[in-house]
C-alpha cells in the first residue's frame, strides 16, 4: 500500500464526516427531530412543539462543538454519572498521550525510519507505507536507540498520566459515594440458594435465618418470585392499554380524521372514557386481585438492613459452613436489577460461564473467514494470484487504490457490527444479576474479540490452520510479531480512519433512531415527541473502540508512526461527539459507579508490555544487543507498576469503604433521614412494575384537562373504543387474565393435591 491509496482513503472519510457532520447540525434544529437527538431532556422535560419557520434552521452551525467543549466535568458528573465521566477521561487519557508520541515519534523515530536505508526515494504520494515503518531500518543499525528512548518516553509518560488519573477517578468515587443521596442498594442484599426446608417456605426460612444470626440489624426482607407466561400476558396487556390510552388521548378527546400514510385514506383517533370510579379510586379491577399467592418464590430474596456497614459486612462474610448455600451479595440499584436472572439455580452459574466461555471461544473461531479475507485484500498480488480475472481490473490505479485501502476495513467493521448483540446474550446467559454488570461483562468480552480479531489474527499470517500452528512454538511469536506488524501497519491505519471518524458521524446522527422517527412521522402519521425510545449510553460497545484504537496506536507508535496524527483526530473528535450524546441523547438509567475505569488502565499496561515486547523482538531481528537490553527492564518495570496500582487502588473498585459507610450512617441517623429510607425499602425492589410514574402522570394530567366529549359517557362503559372498531375493553382483558391466573393456581394445587 503506498501513500497515495492512505490519502485516498483519508479523503473519503473526511469527506464522509464532514458532510455527516453538517447534516447533523441542519437535522438537529428540526422540531420534528428533537425525539432522536435530544431523547435526554425529553424524559425528563415535556417539551413544547414550535413550528416557525427560519432560514437558519437550514444552515450548518459549530453551536452544538461549542457547547460540548464548554460543559464542565461536573456537569457530566451530574447528567451522566460516574461512568460517563470515566469514559470521557479515558478519551482525554488518550489524546494526551497520543499528543506526546506523535511528538517523539514525529522528531525522532520517523525520520531515521525513512532514511534508514541506502535507496533512491520517490516522491511523497507515490512512496510505499513500509518505507515509514521499522521495517525500512537496516539490520544492525546505530540509530535503532531512538526507537528505545521513544518507547522509554511513551512508557514513562503513559504511566504518570496512569497513575495520577488513577489516583483523581478514586477520589471522585469515594466523593462521589459520600456525597451522593442514600442509595437503597446499599441497605440491600441479595441473598440466593436459599437451602429447602421442609414445611418451611422460603419466606420464612428467610426471616429465621438473618433474625436468629443478623438479629441487631435486620429490617424485612422480600422474595423473588419467577415471572411465568400469564404475568408476562397480564404485563404485555397492561402496557397496550397505557400506550392506547396515551396515543389517542386528543384535545376534547374528539375525532381527528387524519390521513393514514399507507393508504391516503381518512383514519379515526381513539377515545378513552373513564368511569367516576376510576377518577375517584384511582385504579382497576385489575389491581384489586392478590397475584402474590399465584407467582411461584424463587430460592432467592432481598434482604434489608438497618445500616450501610451491617449489609456490606453481610454481602461479604460466608453465611453458612456449605458456601453453596445462603449466597449473599450487595444489591444492585432497584432500577438496575436484571430480574430474569434472579431465579438462576446458583449451583448452575459456573457451568453457565464455562458454555458462555466456549461460545465465544467459537464465535471468535468463526469469525476468522471474514477477517482472513480481509487480509487478503490488502496483499494485492495474491489477490490477482487467486482471482486471475480481476487483473484487469485490479490494474486500473483508483480500483487498487479503493480496494487496497478502503474496502478492507469497510469489510471488516460490519462484520464486527454483529459482536455486541452476541456478546450481550452471552453476557445474560452467564447470569449477571445487573444490567450495568451485564453491559461491563459484554464490554469486556467485546474488548478482547476485537483485539483478538482485529489485531493477531491479522497479523499472525494468512490462512486459518498457519494461525493456529503458530502457538505450537510461544517462543516465537515475539519474533512473529516483529516481523508481521510493521507490515500490516497500512491495514490499521486504515481501520482506524474507516471505523473511527465514520462510526463517530454515524453516532452523532443515530441513523437508526433516525429512520425510525421519519417513518413513524411520515407513514403512520404520528406525531408524537414521547421518550420512549430512549436508551443509555452503550458502553459495551462504543468503550471497546477507544480501547482497541488505544491499543493499536501504543502497540504501532514507534513500528509506524503515521497512525498516530490520524488516531489524534479521532480521539478529538470523539471526545466532542460523547460529550455531546450524554448532554442530549442517552439517559443514564443505570450505572457501575466508575467500574470501567479498572479495565481501560488493564488494556493500557497490556498494550504498553505487548509493544515492548514486539519492540524486543524487532530489535533482536534487527541485531541491536543495546536496545534489546535496555527494553527488558522497561517490560519489567511496567508490570511493577501495575502491580502496585492494583494493590493500591483497585480495591476501592471492588468494596465500599468502611468509614465512607460508618460516616454516611451517621449523617443520616443525626438527620433523621433512616426512617424515610425505611419506609422507601418496602416497596422500591418491587419486581412486576408495569406502569411508568411519568406515564401515569402523563395520563393523569390528560384526564384534568381534557374537555367535553362528543359522546354522552352516562351512555358507555368504561374503556377504549374507536368509531369503527367498536369498544377494546383492555381493562375487562386484564381483570379476565387475573382470574385466568387464579383459575391455573387452583388447576395446580388441585394436581399437587
Amino acid at each position: 500500500m503506498n501513500i497515495s491509496a492512505l490519502l485516498t482513503s483519508v479523503g473519503i472519510n473526511t469527506g464522509v464526516c464532514v458532510v455527516l457532520l453538517a447534516l447533523y447540525s441542519i437535522l438537529r434544529k428540526q422540531p420534528s427531530n428533537v425525539s432522536v437527538y435530544f431523547g435526554r431532556s425529553l424524559a425528563s422535560v415535556c417539551p413544547r412543539r414550535s413550528d416557525p419557520f427560519h432560514f437558519v434552521r437550514f444552515v450548518p452551525s459549530p453551536s452544538w462543538i461549542v457547547k460540548a467543549w464548554e460543559t464542565s466535568e461536573k456537569e457530566i458528573l451530574a447528567i451522566g454519572g460516574m461512568d460517563a465521566v470515566v469514559f470521557l477521561r479515558a478519551v482525554v487519557f488518550s489524546i494526551r498521550i497520543f499528543a506526546i508520541a506523535a511528538v517523539i515519534c514525529f522528531l525522532l523515530v520517523l525520520p531515521v525510519n525513512y532514511y534508514g536505508q541506502e535507496m533512491r526515494h520517490k516522491q511523497i504520494p507515490s512512496e510505499s507505507m513500509e518505507v515509514f515503518t521499522i521495517e525500512n531500518v537496516k539490520e544492525g543499525s546505530k540509530w535503532l536507540w531512538a526507537h528505545c528512548l521513544a518507547l522509554y518516553i511513551i512508557t514513562c509518560s503513559a504511566c504518570i498520566l496512569l497513575y495520577f488519573e488513577y489516583k483523581s477517578i478514586t477520589k471522585m468515587r469515594l466523593e462521589h459515594i459520600a456525597q451522593s443521596p442514600p442509595k437503597l442498594s446499599h441497605f440491600t442484599v441479595l441473598v440466593r440458594a436459599i437451602p429447602q426446608i421442609s414445611q418451611e417456605s422460603y419466606s420464612d426460612s428467610v426471616k429465621k435465618f438473618f433474625t436468629n444470626y443478623h438479629a441487631s440489624s435486620y429490617l424485612s426482607h422480600q422474595m423473588v418470585h419467577r415471572s411465568g407466561k400469564v404475568q408476562k400476558l397480564m404485563t404485555d396487556a397492561e402496557k397496550m392499554y397505557m400506550i392506547f390510552k396515551a396515543a389517542s388521548l386528543e384535545q376534547n378527546c374528539k375525532p381527528n380524521l387524519i390521513q393514514c400514510g399507507l393508504c391516503g385514506g381518512p383514519t379515526h383517533s381513539f377515545n378513552i372514557l373513564s368511569s367516576e370510579m376510576d377518577r375517584d379510586k384511582g385504579k382497576t379491577g385489575f389491581s384489586d386481585i392478590d397475584l402474590a399467592t399465584i407467582r411461584k418464590v424463587c430460592p432467592a430474596a432481598f434482604v434489608f438492613f438497618k445500616t450501610r456497614y451491617a449489609a456490606v459486612v453481610a454481602s461479604q462474610v460466608l453465611q453458612s459452613s456449605n458456601p453453596m448455600s445462603w449466597v449473599t451479595n450487595l444489591a444492585p440499584e432497584p432500577h438496575d436489577v436484571y430480574w430474569s436472572n434472579l431465579c438462576i439455580p446458583y449451583r448452575q452459574l459456573w457451568i453457565r460461564k464455562i458454555v458462555t466461555l466456549v461460545a465465544t471461544i467459537a464465535f471468535m473461531l468463526v469469525f476468522l473467514i471474514p477477517v482472513t479475507f480481509v487480509q487478503g485484500l490488502t496483499q494485492l498480488e495474491q489477490l490477482q494470484e487467486t482471482f486471475p480475472f480481476l487483473r484487469g481490473l485490479l490494474k486500473k490505479k483508483y480500483v487498487s487504490q479503493l480496494v487496497t485501502g478502503y474496502l478492507p476495513s469497510v469489510i471488516l467493521i460490519l462484520a464486527l457490527y454483529t459482536v455486541p448483540p452476541a456478546m450481550m446474550l452471552f453476557s445474560a446467559v452467564e447470569g449477571s444479576i445487573s444490567r450495568s454488570g451485564r453491559k461491563k461483562s459484554a464490554c469486556c468480552k467485546v474488548l478482547y474479540f476485537t483485539i483478538w480479531n482485529v489485531f493477531f489474527v491479522n497479523v499472525l499470517s494468512g490462512t486459518v490452520i498457519s494461525q493456529l500452528n503458530v502457538f505450537s512454538s510461544v517462543k516465537d511469536i515475539p519474533a512473529q510479531l516483529a516481523k508481521a506488524v510493521p507490515r500490516q501497519a497500512s491495514l490499521f491505519v486504515t481501520y482506524v480512519l474507516t471505523s473511527g471518524w465514520a462510526s463517530l458521524s454515524f453516532e452523532v446522527m443515530q441513523f437508526f433512531a433516525l429512520f425510525h422517527n421519519l417513518v413513524k412521522r411520515f407513514i403512520l402519521r404520528t406525531n408524537d415527541d414521547s421518550s420512549n425510545g430512549t436508551f443509555s449510553f452503550p458502553y459495551h460497545t462504543e468503550a471497546p473502540r477507544i480501547l482497541l484504537f488505544g491499543f493499536l496506536g501504543l502497540t504501532c507508535a514507534i513500528l509506524a508512526p503515521l497512525i498516530l496524527p490520524v488516531l489524534l483526530v479521532y480521539f478529538s473528535l470523539a471526545y466532542l461527539v460523547y460529550k455531546n450524546q450524554i448532554l442530549n441523547v442517552y439517559v443514564s438509567n443505570y450505572e457501575s459507579g466508575g467500574q470501567y475505569w479498572p479495565i481501560v488502565h488493564i488494556t493500557t499496561i497490556f498494550s504498553l508490555v505487548l509493544s515492548q515486547i514486539i519492540a524486543l523482538g524487532v530489535f533482536g531481528i534487527k541485531r541491536s544487543p543495546v536496545a534489546s537490553g535496555f527494553t527488558i527492564p522497561l517490560i519489567i518495570g511496567t508490570l511493577l507498576f501495575n502491580e502496585y496500582c492494583r494493590q493500591r487502588f483497585l480495591p476501592v473498585f471492588k468494596n465500599d469503604a468502611a468509614e465512607v459507610l460508618i460516616e454516611m450512617d451517621r449523617k443520616d441517623e443525626q438527620c433523621g433521614r433512616m426512617e424515610e429510607t425505611y419506609r422507601q425499602l418496602q416497596s422500591a425492589y418491587c419486581q412486576f412494575k408495569v406502569i411508568s410514574q411519568e406515564l401515569c402522570r402523563s395520563v393523569c394530567l390528560n384526564h384534568q384537562g381534557e374537555g367535553d366529549s362528543s359522546l354522552d359517557p352516562k351512555t358507555l362503559r368504561p374503556g377504549l373504543i374507536h368509531p369503527m372498531l367498536e369498544r377494546l375493553p383492555l381493562p375487562g382483558i386484564k381483570e379476565i387474565i387475573g382470574w385466568l391466573s387464579l383459575l391455573f393456581y387452583f388447576q395446580e394445587r388441585n394436581q399437587a393435591s
